[in-house]
């Protein structure tokens, strides 16, 4: 036990502690005799256990003083947990249909007990890398972040609200460091961290290194990230993020929630579906060309956000008499005017979507945390092959980004 009264769990301590936690125990209607615990955590962060009983199960999330996978030589703040179980509770309230139920928080011990997803449950990076075809994830992501960004902007949140919620998150500070860090400068820079295949993608990488005018867009984009709190954003909404079935779709792991430009979310799940679509010929075969699953992904990334363009705007016009304090009735007085303001605001949105998709892309190619869509490609000349065209397909959108008017446009680049 730490001084704070942190102490790291594991399978058999986890029992003692559910045990004497009434909010855990009670989710598996006391009956404790027969729990199974299975840790089952393969990201960079946390451990994560799945805890089933005969009567109920639920997850429960740790986070742990340093970097999972990098290991104790690179520390970071447990304190996320506290910053993951606030945005839980919150994005659960503006979209209870798509985060799943916080039962627990401890913030001493840095642990999360919440509702356990259960098979056919996947995460959607597993599906997208096995083919599986999802027909809501469109439908349900937009509406997800159409509700937990434009109610937490100032298009709805007075500005003593808005500044009072982001006061409370800038104390995430370590993880926005280590995405500033991650996204914005070691892939354009000489990284002990960073990794690529190698030799494929050494000049691939190099020429990341060296392309002044990439520099100069990236540093836009790190501005925007680090001083503009439009929402509060997941701030890690990649494919690893969602669990999905057929007709279910679920956000997880917003442990580097603050509040940051709503581009950062879309750009962050459009950016990883284009990851998937750049992979998709790495996991062909002769019984599946991936063809037709490659065009499902591109029609999902352009109804995702014309979705979510629909979704938000209407939240908009439905509470233009609200509380909100960007857009001031008497001030924007006709529907002319509102409607300019409405096109302008959601076109620099698209815009910053595009840039942020582009770097998070360049980041999980050339720099430290890469993808499984690309890393379970067993042929490294086949997997540098994909990885090539999604690296000159991300520099091409970071640098030319306002050049597109609509996500049509920037599929028909591709196809």
């Amino acid at each position: 036990m730490e001084a704070d009264g942190f102490r790291k769990l594991d399978e058999e301590s986890l029992v003692e502690y559910i045990k004497a936690t009434p909010a855990l125990s009670s989710k598996l209607g006391n009956q404790l005799d027969g729990m199974h615990i299975k840790e089952v955590g393969d990201g960079n962060l946390n451990f994560v256990y799945i805890v089933v009983g005969s009567a109920g199960s639920f997850v429960i999330k740790q986070a742990i003083p340093y970097v999972r996978c990098i290991g104790e030589t690179w520390p970071m703040t447990k304190e996320r947990a506290y910053f993951e179980a606030m945005t839980l509770k919150e994005h659960g309230r503006l979209c209870a249909d798509h985060v799943p139920e916080v039962y627990h928080f401890d913030r001493a011990m840095s642990l999360i007990g919440m509702r356990y997803l259960e098979p056919p449950h996947i995460i959607l990076r597993k599906g997208l890398i096995a083919g599986v075809e999802y027909p809501l994830l469109a439908e349900h992501m937009s509406d997800y972040m159409a509700k937990t960004l434009f109610f937490t902007s100032l298009l709805y949140l007075s500005t003593t609200d808005h500044k009072r919620a982001v006061s409370e998150f800038c104390g995430n500070v370590e993880l926005c460091r280590l995405t500033e860090q991650v996204v914005f400068s070691d892939p354009y820079r000489v990284s002990q961290h960073n990794r690529w295949t190698s030799p494929h993608l050494d000049h691939d990488a190099e020429s990341v290194r060296n392309d002044n005018t990439l520099k100069l867009e990236v540093a836009e984009l790190k501005t925007m990230f680090c001083e503009r709190a439009q929402a509060l954003i997941h701030g890690d909404l990649h494919t690893g993020s969602v669990m999905v079935t057929g007709d279910s779709t679920q956000v997880i792991d917003p442990e580097f929630a603050f509040y940051g430009p709503m581009g950062y979310d879309i750009g962050a799940f459009l950016g990883n579906l284009f990851l998937s679509f750049f992979s998709q010929d790495g996991h062909a075969d002769q019984g599946n060309d991936r063809r037709g699953y490659k065009k499902w992904i591109l029609t999902t990334i352009d109804e995702t956000w014309n979705l979510f363009e629909k979704k938000f705007t209407t939240l908009w016009h439905h509470h233009k008499d609200g509380p909100g304090e960007l857009y001031f009735p008497d001030i924007y007085n006709s529907p002319e005017l509102r409607l300019f303001a409405k096109i302008k605001y959601m076109e620099n949105l698209f815009h910053d979507s595009l840039g942020f998709g582009a770097a998070k892309m360049i980041r999980r190619l050339v720099g430290v945390a890469h993808v499984e869509d690309f890393e379970s490609i067993q042929d490294a000349s086949k997997r540098a092959d994909c990885e090539r065209r999604a690296l000159n397909f991300a520099k091409m959108l970071l640098k030319e980004r306002r050049g597109f008017k609509t996500v049509s446009q920037v599929i028909a680049t591709i196809q």
